[in-house]
């Protein structure tokens, strides 16, 4: 028998989805059989599948030891010496500014080849060895939690990613993205000049999964999703013919802003999928000019609340295609 007492980062969960997470090779159609044959008990007693855990809560499993949750290994997060680059931190929440070229997460459906990238190669394994560094977060004491990003953005995007460093803060911060709290600008260089120079543009975004491209539609189609993505205009390079925008999403799709633009006539500089990439790679822009640059708090209630009408932003050196432009960002 294996017994697990909870700690305050499993509380808070199913039953079902703690031990999906906790016990990595048992079988899922195997653990439900376990929990309808009260081979699973919580503090004594038969437990269900849908059953939220709390913290303290003690779990008795009668299962095989096969299934039991390895010894953790902190050998590979020690060795990491890769330095994020911090904007915010405090006891809950990290926001960092990612690298162009940097996968948030492994497996991520939406990159090419991003199955093929080594785990220590990604940004949650950068934070999370940054983190245990610091003494922060041990593998060694949890059971179903790892620091975790709230947001992600593509690979080849560069800009703000926000982490949670306990399970709470996680379900917060995701609350408030789901519930629309978190103001996202992002910044871009398009071909052309844009008319008119701010505006709101709708549409509908189809996906392709097996292309892992979209498209963009005027009118509505099926299996096709609204899109609102709302920019305006900072600065015109007449030389180059390039425009640098700032651009607000109404809604988070896949390639949103590099497949909307495009559709509207304006692709961004250096975007090899949307784009007209054979001639930006001459210029030197082999990544979509996109940057997640900044984001503001509105946190009307709960833990978070400190963070509330906070803005952060990501250092203006570190945006490399802002050297075409006479404009810097406000801090």
């Amino acid at each position: 028998m294996l017994r697990i007492t909870l700690n305050k980062n499993d509380g808070g969960q199913r039953l079902d989805k703690f031990l999906q997470k906790s016990l990595k090779g048992l079988p899922t159609a195997l653990m439900y059989k376990y929990i309808r044959k009260k081979r699973v008990k919580v503090n004594g007693k038969r437990a269900k599948e849908n059953q939220i855990l709390q913290a303290g809560d003690l779990l008795e499993l009668y299962i095989p030891e096969e299934f039991s949750k390895s010894e953790a290994d902190t050998a590979e997060l020690d060795r990491i010496r890769t330095q994020p680059r911090i904007i915010y931190e405090d006891e809950n929440i990290l926001i960092c500014d990612k690298r162009p070229g940097v996968l948030s997460h492994t497996g991520d459906q939406n990159e090419t080849g991003s199955k093929n990238i080594p785990q220590r190669e990604t940004l949650i394994f950068t934070l999370q060895a940054y983190l245990y560094r610091s003494g922060e977060y041990n593998p060694k004491d949890e059971t179903s939690f790892a620091p975790a990003l709230c947001n992600r953005i593509d690979r080849n995007t560069g800009g703000i990613v926000i982490a949670a460093k306990n399970a709470s803060t996680l379900r917060e911060v995701n609350r408030l993205i789901r519930e629309g709290y978190l103001d996202k600008r992002y910044l871009c260089a398009v071909h052309g000049n844009p008319t008119p120079k701010d505006t709101v543009l709708e549409g509908y975004l189809f996906k392709n999964s097996k292309t892992k491209t979209v498209s963009v539609t005027a009118s509505p189609t099926r299996g096709a999703k609204r899109i609102v993505t709302g920019y305006r205009t900072l600065f015109y390079n007449k030389e180059r013919d390039l425009t640098l925008l700032e651009v607000h999403l109404e809604t988070g799709r896949t390639h949103q802003i590099r497949a909307h633009m495009a559709w509207a006539g304006y692709p961004l500089l250096g975007d090899g999928k949307y784009g007209q990439n054979k001639q930006d790679r001459a210029i030197g822009f082999v990544h979509q000019a996109l940057y997640a640059y900044q984001i503001t708090f509105t946190v009307p209630d709960g833990p978070l609340t400190y963070l509330h009408q906070r803005t952060f932003s990501v250092e203006k050196e570190n945006i490399d295609f802002l050297k075409l432009f006479s404009w810097r960002p406000e801090h």
